[in-house]
């Protein structure tokens, strides 16, 4: 099996019809976006491409084109059905940069609101979110 195969975002990218169950939002031409089954707060989305690409400078620039012109729909999206304060806006490039799937650049967008923060990520390793992720992937999708 290649690594492709366990890949989570190769996975989520080529089954269309479980775009629900998988959480993906919106399909571009050579992107995706997908909301994180882990987030850090409600809203987390994440936009990847389709090929398995592990660096961002082998990646071809109509992929990463693509990729910036969806993270701005995410902003007005989550803009438009949260009203965050500001965003977070990211990649992690390499496992020691932090990221999770290190073989398949994704970048991350999330809302953020002054005063978010709370001890329970720091103290308690436990996260707080607001909603449920099929109420978020409801509200979000429409907005695609």
């Amino acid at each position: 099996m290649s690594q492709a195969d366990q890949c989570i975002f190769c996975n989520a990218g080529q089954s269309p019809a479980d775009d629900e169950k998988n959480l993906v939002l919106h399909r571009g031409a050579h992107n995706f976006v997908i909301l994180n089954l882990f987030p850090y707060i409600g809203g987390h989305m994440m936009i990847a491409p389709y090929a398995h690409l592990g660096e961002l400078d082998a990646t071809p620039k109509d992929t990463t084109d693509e990729l910036m012109d969806l993270v701005k729909r995410c902003q007005i999206a989550l803009r438009e059905v949260y009203s965050p304060h500001g965003f977070n806006v990211g990649m992690n490039l390499g496992r020691a940069a932090g990221a999770g799937i290190a073989d398949h650049i994704h970048m991350h967008i999330m809302p953020r609101w002054s005063g978010d923060t709370n001890f329970m990520t720091a103290v308690a390793d436990t996260r707080v979110l607001p909603e449920d992720l099929p109420t978020t992937y409801r509200k979000l999708r429409q907005k695609f």
